[in-house]
């Protein structure tokens, strides 16, 4: 594994360019998920290297939402990022703003779990519980397939993103459910203190 930056130094760099609850929020999430599929997809020990990924991937959107990924080198290395969580981070954009295509199974992991996290939380709040711990498939199946729902998510972001990863659609939104079930508790207690 690489040298890199160390998680802490990681959330200082999100937070100096971020102050929106809904983006750091969003950025944990994205972290614990990228943890859990590290070790579902057998890279435990990059782990946390992973998750500084998940973090850092969308450092540029909140104060520069029309140059997503494109200002992210800048201000990464401005953090002392090294070029590979800078590749990471920008593949995530393949085909909307950049042509820097998901090649590490982390970064195809990335560029499916990005969007879908974001419909999964918008799910998770219209539930009685406001939670994914009781969350299951065929209620998340309904909401992807209502087009109005979350309709800022990408589906076809998604269904590329499952391509990539080589898995079906039903079994990167189950695992992306049990991936934030996962670290649910962990972000809310992150946001008490943000």
């Amino acid at each position: 594994m690489k040298e890199h930056i160390t998680r802490e130094d990681a959330f200082l760099l999100l937070k100096k360019y971020n102050s929106e609850p809904f983006h750091i929020q969003h950025a944990l999430t994205v972290e614990g998920v990228m943890k859990w599929f590290a070790k579902e997809s057998g890279y435990g020990d990059e782990e946390e290297y992973w998750g500084i990924v998940g973090l850092l991937h969308d450092i540029d959107f909140e104060k520069y939402p029309e140059e997503h990924c494109i200002k992210a080198p800048e201000l990464l290395r401005e953090g002392g990022v090294g070029e590979d969580i800078i590749h990471a981070v920008c593949s995530h954009g393949y085909g909307l703003t950049v042509d820097i295509k998901p090649e590490h199974e982390m970064e195809k992991v990335l560029y499916a779990v990005d969007e879908l996290t974001g419909l999964i939380g918008a799910a998770a709040r219209m539930r009685p519980s406001k939670s994914v711990q009781d969350m299951e498939l065929k209620s998340l199946k309904k909401k992807y397939k209502t087009t109005s729902f979350a309709a800022g998510c990408s589906r076809e972001v998604i269904e590329k993103g499952a391509e990539m990863m080589g898995i079906e659609l039903d079994d990167l939104l189950w695992k992306t459910i049990l991936a934030m079930r996962s670290c649910e508790e962990d972000v809310v207690q992150a946001m008490e203190s943000v």
